[in-house]
Protein backbone atom coordinates (compact mmCIF):
# COMPACT_ATOMS: atom_id res chain seq x y z
CA UNK A 1 0.00 0.00 0.00
CA UNK A 2 1.42 3.27 -1.23
CA UNK A 3 2.43 5.54 2.11
CA UNK A 4 0.18 8.46 2.58
CA UNK A 5 0.01 11.69 5.11
CA UNK A 6 -1.94 11.71 8.03
CA UNK A 7 -3.68 14.54 6.20
CA UNK A 8 -2.87 15.71 2.98
CA UNK A 9 -3.07 19.48 2.23
CA UNK A 10 -3.54 20.97 -1.47
CA UNK A 11 -2.18 24.41 -1.83
CA UNK A 12 -4.24 26.46 -4.68
CA UNK A 13 -4.07 29.73 -5.83
CA UNK A 14 -6.73 31.72 -7.64
CA UNK A 15 -4.27 32.72 -10.29
CA UNK A 16 -0.42 32.37 -10.50
CA UNK A 17 1.79 35.10 -8.92
CA UNK A 18 -0.35 35.14 -5.85
CA UNK A 19 2.42 33.48 -3.09
CA UNK A 20 1.29 29.99 -3.29
CA UNK A 21 5.10 28.76 -2.39
CA UNK A 22 5.68 31.67 -0.28
CA UNK A 23 2.24 30.57 2.12
CA UNK A 24 3.46 26.66 1.47
CA UNK A 25 6.77 27.26 2.75
CA UNK A 26 5.13 29.17 5.98
CA UNK A 27 2.90 26.88 6.64
CA UNK A 28 5.11 23.88 6.57
CA UNK A 29 7.45 25.76 8.78
CA UNK A 30 4.60 26.57 11.55
CA UNK A 31 3.36 22.83 11.41
CA UNK A 32 6.92 21.89 11.91
CA UNK A 33 7.45 23.90 15.34
CA UNK A 34 4.55 22.56 16.32
CA UNK A 35 6.26 19.50 16.00
CA UNK A 36 4.69 17.69 13.41
CA UNK A 37 6.20 15.84 10.93
CA UNK A 38 5.80 17.84 7.50
CA UNK A 39 6.59 17.08 3.81
CA UNK A 40 5.93 19.10 0.83
CA UNK A 41 5.48 18.23 -2.95
CA UNK A 42 5.39 20.61 -5.89
CA UNK A 43 4.40 17.62 -8.93
CA UNK A 44 5.46 19.73 -11.69
CA UNK A 45 6.99 23.25 -11.68
CA UNK A 46 7.73 25.59 -15.15
CA UNK A 47 9.83 28.71 -14.51
CA UNK A 48 11.88 31.48 -16.75
CA UNK A 49 15.54 29.61 -17.69
CA UNK A 50 17.07 32.86 -16.58
CA UNK A 51 15.57 33.59 -13.33
CA UNK A 52 18.26 33.83 -10.68
CA UNK A 53 15.91 32.92 -7.56
CA UNK A 54 15.06 30.01 -6.05
CA UNK A 55 12.17 27.46 -7.90
CA UNK A 56 9.17 26.31 -6.31
CA UNK A 57 10.79 23.24 -5.29
CA UNK A 58 13.59 25.20 -4.24
CA UNK A 59 11.43 27.17 -1.41
CA UNK A 60 9.62 24.10 -0.19
CA UNK A 61 12.62 22.07 0.43
CA UNK A 62 14.77 24.95 2.46
CA UNK A 63 11.56 24.84 4.26
CA UNK A 64 10.83 21.00 5.24
CA UNK A 65 14.44 19.76 4.85
CA UNK A 66 13.61 17.50 2.09
CA UNK A 67 15.62 16.71 -1.10
CA UNK A 68 14.85 19.11 -3.94
CA UNK A 69 14.75 15.95 -5.99
CA UNK A 70 11.60 14.68 -3.90
CA UNK A 71 9.69 17.87 -3.31
CA UNK A 72 9.57 17.53 -6.95
CA UNK A 73 11.29 14.99 -9.34
CA UNK A 74 14.17 16.66 -11.63
CA UNK A 75 12.26 15.39 -15.15
CA UNK A 76 9.57 17.18 -13.99
CA UNK A 77 11.22 20.93 -13.87
CA UNK A 78 10.31 22.87 -16.95
CA UNK A 79 12.74 25.76 -17.76
CA UNK A 80 9.98 27.83 -20.05
CA UNK A 81 7.65 30.71 -18.38
CA UNK A 82 4.37 29.19 -19.63
CA UNK A 83 1.58 26.57 -17.78
CA UNK A 84 3.81 23.00 -17.28
CA UNK A 85 2.24 21.19 -19.80
CA UNK A 86 2.35 23.98 -22.41
CA UNK A 87 5.74 24.27 -21.64
CA UNK A 88 6.99 20.57 -22.15
CA UNK A 89 5.36 21.00 -25.64
CA UNK A 90 7.40 24.20 -26.65
CA UNK A 91 10.63 22.31 -24.55
CA UNK A 92 9.93 19.29 -27.57
CA UNK A 93 9.40 16.91 -23.98
CA UNK A 94 6.74 14.10 -23.11
CA UNK A 95 3.17 15.22 -22.22
CA UNK A 96 1.83 13.37 -19.27
CA UNK A 97 -1.23 13.06 -17.06
CA UNK A 98 -2.64 13.72 -13.74
CA UNK A 99 -1.90 9.98 -12.60
CA UNK A 100 1.78 10.44 -13.75
CA UNK A 101 2.39 12.87 -11.12
CA UNK A 102 0.25 11.43 -8.28
CA UNK A 103 2.36 8.33 -8.48
CA UNK A 104 5.40 10.28 -8.62
CA UNK A 105 4.50 11.07 -4.98
CA UNK A 106 6.99 9.17 -2.58
CA UNK A 107 5.54 9.74 0.90
CA UNK A 108 7.67 8.81 3.69
CA UNK A 109 5.97 7.45 6.57
CA UNK A 110 4.87 8.49 9.11
CA UNK A 111 4.53 11.71 7.98
CA UNK A 112 1.97 14.33 9.83
CA UNK A 113 0.88 16.77 6.99
CA UNK A 114 1.58 16.36 3.29
CA UNK A 115 1.63 19.49 1.46
CA UNK A 116 0.81 19.32 -2.11
CA UNK A 117 1.30 22.90 -4.40
CA UNK A 118 -0.38 23.01 -7.84
CA UNK A 119 0.85 25.32 -10.02
CA UNK A 120 -0.63 28.36 -11.43
CA UNK A 121 -4.46 29.11 -11.01
CA UNK A 122 -7.09 26.52 -9.97
CA UNK A 123 -7.97 26.14 -13.60
CA UNK A 124 -4.62 26.13 -15.20
CA UNK A 125 -3.42 22.94 -16.46
CA UNK A 126 -1.03 20.97 -14.66
CA UNK A 127 -1.44 17.69 -17.24
CA UNK A 128 -2.44 17.09 -20.86
CA UNK A 129 -5.86 15.98 -18.74
CA UNK A 130 -6.20 18.24 -16.06
CA UNK A 131 -5.97 20.94 -13.64
CA UNK A 132 -5.74 21.28 -9.61
CA UNK A 133 -9.48 19.85 -9.80
CA UNK A 134 -8.60 17.10 -11.53
CA UNK A 135 -5.31 16.73 -8.75
CA UNK A 136 -7.57 17.05 -5.69
CA UNK A 137 -9.97 14.65 -7.67
CA UNK A 138 -7.08 12.47 -7.10
CA UNK A 139 -5.50 12.60 -4.57
CA UNK A 140 -8.89 13.34 -2.18
CA UNK A 141 -7.27 15.84 0.40
CA UNK A 142 -8.56 16.60 3.41
CA UNK A 143 -7.93 19.91 3.12
CA UNK A 144 -7.66 23.09 0.47
CA UNK A 145 -5.96 25.83 1.07
CA UNK A 146 -6.92 28.56 -1.56
CA UNK A 147 -4.07 31.79 -1.68
CA UNK A 148 -5.39 34.67 -2.95
CA UNK A 149 -4.22 38.44 -3.35
CA UNK A 150 -5.62 40.78 -1.13
CA UNK A 151 -6.50 43.61 -3.03
CA UNK A 152 -8.78 44.80 -6.55
CA UNK A 153 -10.46 41.81 -7.70
CA UNK A 154 -9.99 38.72 -5.11
CA UNK A 155 -14.02 38.51 -4.47
CA UNK A 156 -14.37 37.56 -7.56
CA UNK A 157 -11.41 35.76 -8.15
CA UNK A 158 -12.11 33.65 -4.59
CA UNK A 159 -15.64 32.77 -5.64
CA UNK A 160 -15.12 31.56 -8.87
CA UNK A 161 -12.12 29.19 -7.81
CA UNK A 162 -13.79 27.96 -4.58
CA UNK A 163 -16.81 27.30 -6.44
CA UNK A 164 -14.74 24.64 -8.32
CA UNK A 165 -13.24 23.07 -4.63
CA UNK A 166 -16.79 23.14 -3.48
CA UNK A 167 -16.59 19.27 -2.52
CA UNK A 168 -13.63 19.85 0.09
CA UNK A 169 -12.83 21.79 2.81
CA UNK A 170 -11.24 25.09 1.63
CA UNK A 171 -9.54 28.15 3.83
CA UNK A 172 -8.91 31.25 1.90
CA UNK A 173 -5.92 32.93 2.37
CA UNK A 174 -5.77 36.67 1.68
CA UNK A 175 -1.86 37.11 0.66
CA UNK A 176 -0.04 40.03 0.89
CA UNK A 177 -2.85 41.55 3.77
CA UNK A 178 -2.06 44.68 4.97
CA UNK A 179 -4.51 46.03 7.72
CA UNK A 180 -3.88 49.45 7.22
CA UNK A 181 -5.01 49.64 3.70
CA UNK A 182 -8.99 49.92 3.53
CA UNK A 183 -9.74 47.77 0.85
CA UNK A 184 -8.18 44.55 1.82
CA UNK A 185 -9.84 44.79 5.44
CA UNK A 186 -13.44 45.44 3.05
CA UNK A 187 -12.53 42.08 1.67
CA UNK A 188 -11.67 40.34 3.94
CA UNK A 189 -14.78 41.23 5.91
CA UNK A 190 -16.83 40.61 2.48
CA UNK A 191 -15.57 37.10 2.03
CA UNK A 192 -16.42 36.03 5.04
CA UNK A 193 -19.36 37.80 6.49
CA UNK A 194 -21.25 37.79 3.16
CA UNK A 195 -19.77 34.69 1.77
CA UNK A 196 -19.46 32.71 4.69
CA UNK A 197 -15.87 31.60 3.86
CA UNK A 198 -13.60 30.60 6.27
CA UNK A 199 -10.86 33.42 6.03
CA UNK A 200 -7.36 34.19 7.16
CA UNK A 201 -4.65 36.42 6.39
CA UNK A 202 -1.14 34.90 8.12
CA UNK A 203 0.13 31.02 7.33
CA UNK A 204 0.01 30.23 11.12
CA UNK A 205 -3.78 30.66 11.12
CA UNK A 206 -4.12 27.99 8.55
CA UNK A 207 -2.80 25.49 11.12
CA UNK A 208 -6.00 25.11 13.28
CA UNK A 209 -8.30 24.73 10.05
CA UNK A 210 -6.03 21.81 8.84
CA UNK A 211 -5.13 20.07 12.04
CA UNK A 212 -8.24 20.88 14.08
CA UNK A 213 -6.34 22.90 16.62
CA UNK A 214 -7.92 25.86 18.06
CA UNK A 215 -6.20 29.05 17.01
Amino acid sequence: MVARPERLVLVVGTATEVGKTWVTARLAQALRRRGLIVAARKPVQSYGAADTAPTDAEVLSGATGEAVGRVCPMHRWYPLPMAPPMAADALGRPAWKVADLVAEFDWQAPLGVGLVEAAGGVRSPLAADGDAVTLAEAVHPEHVVLVADAGLGTISSVRLAAEALERWPTTVILNRYDSVVDLHRRNRRWLAERDGFDVVTDPSDLVAPIVGWRR
